[in-house]
């Protein structure tokens, strides 16, 4: 039997997903798209959010385990790190983890920390949840957001063992430079929720940026080098060797680590500034 155009295309043509309407949110149950809202001053960001194609594993990660283990960073509440792991091992602060491979290396091979990792990436953010999800690893919380705001707002006063920024956005452009993180202000905030000896970790493979990083540190007064000669540091083994980074490397590209301890707070220390 003969059947017509539109009946042909019924049957062959696949249905085209429901549009969602405007304000309907990508994932009901996954990360909002500005959790902080306008609650907070405008200031300059270090950060700007990317817009790349999320896979379906990785929304079904967002849609499945964003309840249990995401956090929106909204300002309006304090955290109580041992209610949001379930446990009193210390905690991590991760700042930008990108697709989040090399976060779920460092908390399967280090299960008595916990991790608290930050990003604003959508993808990256659903693929550190399934890798999280298919290994087993309950000691990663991801949270969404202004890691400024959390910091600030959300975060209680000596409650982090360490604060890990890994490839920062080096933000090359001369006009640009007041955008990138690792800067004084940023600094003390960090310190204020460091406890005292917690190690500070950065990364680049950016050498201009790593001067200017160590420039910085070794001039705060509360952050002091592990490193002989106030230089800077091999690639500890916690570490991990990201694929990326070794592109980078195979392209002559020059990785700097930065390792900085929180020094004992004094008694005359300020409170934190805004940056």
């Amino acid at each position: 039997m003969n059947r017509t155009v539109s009946e042909r295309q019924n049957t062959e043509e696949p249905r085209r997903p429901h549009p969602r309407a405007k304000g309907e949110p990508r994932f009901p149950d996954g990360p909002r798209a500005d959790p902080a809202g306008s609650h907070f001053e405008r200031r300059i960001r270090s950060f700007q959010p990317r817009r790349s194609r999320v896979t379906h594993g990785q929304a079904d990660a967002l849609q499945r385990l964003w309840p249990k283990w995401g956090l929106d960073i909204d300002g309006r509440r304090k955290i109580d790190l041992t209610d949001l792991f379930g446990n009193d091992k210390p905690v991590v602060l991760e700042i930008g983890f990108g697709m989040g491979e090399a976060t779920a290396q460092m908390a399967a091979e280090d299960p008595a920390t916990n991790i608290l990792a930050v990003d604003v990436h959508t993808p990256g953010q659903g693929n550190l949840l399934n890798l999280a999800d298919r290994h087993g690893l309950s000691n990663i919380r991801v949270a969404n957001g202004d890691a400024i705001i959390l910091l600030r707002e959300m975060l209680q006063p000596d409650s982090l063992s360490g604060l890990r920024v890994y490839f920062p956005d080096p933000w090359p452009k001369k006009r640009h430079h007041k955008r990138r993180l690792i800067q004084p202000d940023f600094l003390t905030l960090a310190a204020s929720r460091l406890k005292p000896g917690a190690l500070l970790h950065c990364a680049t493979d950016w050498e201009p940026y790593a001067e200017v990083m160590l420039e910085v540190l070794t001039a705060h007064p509360d952050f002091e080098n592990s490193r002989p000669g106030d230089d800077f540091a091999p690639r500890p083994d916690f570490r991990p060797l990201t694929r990326f980074e070794s592109q980078g490397l195979d392209k002559g590209h020059v990785v700097h680590d930065l390792l900085f301890h929180r020094v004992p707070r004094t008694p005359h220390d300020a409170p934190p500034s805004t940056p």
